[in-house]
């Protein structure tokens, strides 16, 4: 069978995204640990995500990613707590994903998916970049997906495609997405701060709540609040 990397936080879109090629390709999902506040519950989530879906799955410890951070996710620095109506709000929304920005993220997990692809020969790289998040995120973006494709086509001797199913779709398109391929959604963990149950309040919880709500789906995710 064919070989795929996924990228793989233990969060909804990277699930999602990587159950969209299931049944297609052969799964080695890594999962980095830098330092961030979720780490454990985002690998506890991954495992039993992997387990379930019979993928492979690594971590990849990135130490000096965690000590040059100055972002909330991997600091003392609190989270940002949201409104379902600032999720809405451009200048809110820029607030929240400064405060959780982290250097370079996706292109260093981007870079090092490729290394695993070309080690192993695989073909794709499975990401869960998304339209919603791409507002405040650009390295979520369309454009940035392309722009990395791109990059791979030159400096790759192998014929190797990232690949972001969610990338023009809402979150609640994604769980609409998740529901149609049999993601395992359940499992999954979105929450920035890392408690057993999700906060509900971080805007992660919060775009993941609203997802759910404006489908109608029953969300059995536990939360605090």
């Amino acid at each position: 069978m064919k070989k795929a990397i996924s990228v793989l936080s233990g969060g909804l879109d990277c699930t999602v995204a990587t159950s969209v090629f299931a049944g297609e390709y052969e799964i080695h999902a890594i999962t980095f640990n830098y330092g961030q506040k979720a780490f454990e519950r985002e690998l506890e989530a991954a495992k039993e995500i992997c387990a379930k879906m019979n993928w492979t799955h690594e971590v990849i410890d990135l130490p000096w990613l965690a000590k040059i951070s100055t972002s909330s996710l991997n600091t003392s620095e609190d989270i940002p707590e949201v409104s379902i109506d600032d999720l809405d709000d451009a200048e809110k929304s820029s607030e929240s994903a400064s405060s959780v920005w982290v250097p370079a993220r996706n292109m260093v997990f981007t870079s090092i998916a490729v290394s695993y692809a070309e080690s192993i020969g695989a073909e794709k790289i499975i990401v869960g970049w998304d339209a919603e998040e791409a507002a405040t995120f650009p390295d979520n973006s369309k454009e940035f997906l392309n722009t990395f494709n791109e990059l791979i086509d030159v400096g790759s001797p192998d014929n190797i495609k990232i690949e972001a199913p969610a990338i023009d779709l809402t979150k609640e398109e994604i769980v609409k997405l998740g529901v149609e391929v049999g993601a395992p959604m359940e499992i999954s963990y979105s929450c920035y701060k890392g408690g057993k149950k999700h906060c509900g309040v971080c805007e992660s919880c919060m775009r993941r709540k609203r997802a759910f709500t404006q489908l109608g789906i029953e969300d059995l995710s536990e939360y605090e609040d």
